[in-house]
């Protein structure tokens, strides 16, 4: 009984250390980049796939993309700066062709005719929540298949070079120390 209350006594102390680690933890910082999506049912990926089809259902292509927009703005902004997005719109690149029968109905055919499109509203803020530029942009890639994305085998890839290409192009010029495309005339 000796060793047994030895283990428990082991066991209790290393609980206790690590409740105590985690109630020393430093608390999460502030999201700098919040991302909204517009209702689910006003979104076109999902009122023009009525039958569900596909691998990815909406919450998992909205938290993949909402994370990933997350992410490469937060690398863009300068400090204290941050951004809100809301996808009002998203039509995800490629498409069902469900007259290719049943084996294919989960398979999104990539064609030209099928571009990526997001539809979104942004705001950046100072970080004393002061709005610094607020926008509406529509995201369009109709030579999105005429562009490599090397070794990339992301469901998803398009779409998030769509969005990087946007985050680029709108806040590259706040780390390069000029101004917004919008007052240089971009």
């Amino acid at each position: 009984m000796n060793t047994f209350s030895s283990v428990r006594r082991a066991a209790l102390i290393c609980a206790l250390t690590v409740l105590a680690a985690v109630a020393q933890a430093k608390p999460a910082p502030v999201e700098r980049v919040r991302v909204s999506w517009a209702p689910e049912a006003q979104l076109a990926e999902v009122k023009n796939n009525q039958f569900k089809r596909g691998w990815l259902r909406p919450k998992d292509w909205e938290e993949s993309l909402g994370e990933h927009l997350q992410r490469r703005a937060d690398a863009l902004l300068p400090p204290g700066e941050q951004l809100e997005v809301t996808i009002d719109d998203i039509k995800l690149a490629g498409d069902f062709e469900p007259w290719h029968g049943p084996d294919a109905e989960d398979i999104r055919f990539m064609k030209d005719i099928y571009p990526p499109r997001i539809d979104l509203h942004y705001r950046l803020l100072d970080a004393n929540g002061q709005t610094l530029r607020e926008g509406s942009t529509k995201l369009r890639d109709l030579s999105y298949l005429q562009r490599v994305v090397p070794n990339n085998t992301d469901p998803l890839r398009y779409d998030k070079r769509l969005l990087d290409d946007w985050l680029r192009k709108e806040f590259r010029a706040q780390n390069d120390g000029g101004a917004p495309p919008a007052q240089r005339g971009a």
